[in-house]
C-alpha cells in the first residue's frame, strides 16, 4: 500500500463515529461526577470549597437561594429517590441540577406532558425551558364558512 493510500484510509477510519474521540463535558471546569458530589450549599467548615449553587447562573442561583417551595422541594425528593421511571410534574420553574442527569422527566406544557432525557448540557437551566407551550400555526386555504372576498385566490 503505498503512503498516499494508507493516510487515506486512516482519515477516513477517523472520519468515522468510532474513530472520533468524544470529549467529556464539563460545566465550569467540572465534570459531572464531579458536580453530583458536590454538595448543593457551601459547608460551614469549609465555605470556599466549591458547591452547586456558586456555579450556577445568577437566576437560578437566586430562586434557590430564596428557597425552594414546598412544591418544588417535594419534586426534588421524588427525582433522588426515582429508580429509572419517568417523572411526571407541573414544576416548570424548578432549575435541573446535576443530580437530574441521566433521569427522564415529563414536564407539563399545558396541554400534554413533554418527555425529556435530562442532559448535561441542561444544566443551569429551568425545566420549563424545555417544555415550550406555545407553537406555530400552519395555516391552509380558506375554508367552509369563508366570506366571498376571501374565497378569491389569484391565479397568478
Amino acid at each position: 500500500m503505498t503512503p498516499k493510500a494508507s493516510r487515506r484510509k486512516a482519515r477516513k477510519r477517523l472520519s468515522t463515529t468510532s474513530g472520533r474521540v468524544r470529549k467529556e463535558f464539563t460545566y465550569r471546569g467540572y465534570t459531572v461526577a464531579e458536580l453530583t458530589e458536590m454538595p448543593l450549599w457551601p459547608t460551614e467548615e469549609n465555605p470556599d470549597s466549591p458547591s452547586v449553587i456558586t456555579l450556577l447562573p445568577s437566576r437560578a442561583r437566586r430562586s434557590i437561594a430564596r428557597g425552594l417551595s414546598i412544591e418544588n422541594e417535594h419534586f426534588l425528593e421524588r427525582v433522588r429517590s426515582s429508580t429509572g421511571r419517568t417523572i411526571r410534574t407541573h414544576r416548570r420553574d424548578m432549575p435541573i441540577l446535576p443530580e437530574f442527569v441521566g433521569k427522564r422527566i415529563a414536564i407539563y406544557n399545558g396541554l400534554k406532558f413533554v418527555e425529556l432525557d435530562i442532559a448535561p448540557e441542561m444544566i443551569g437551566h429551568y425545566l420549563g425551558e424545555f417544555g415550550q407551550t406555545r407553537h406555530s400555526v400552519a395555516h391552509s386555504g380558506p375554508g367552509v364558512g369563508a366570506t366571498r372576498s376571501s374565497k378569491h385566490v389569484a391565479l397568478k
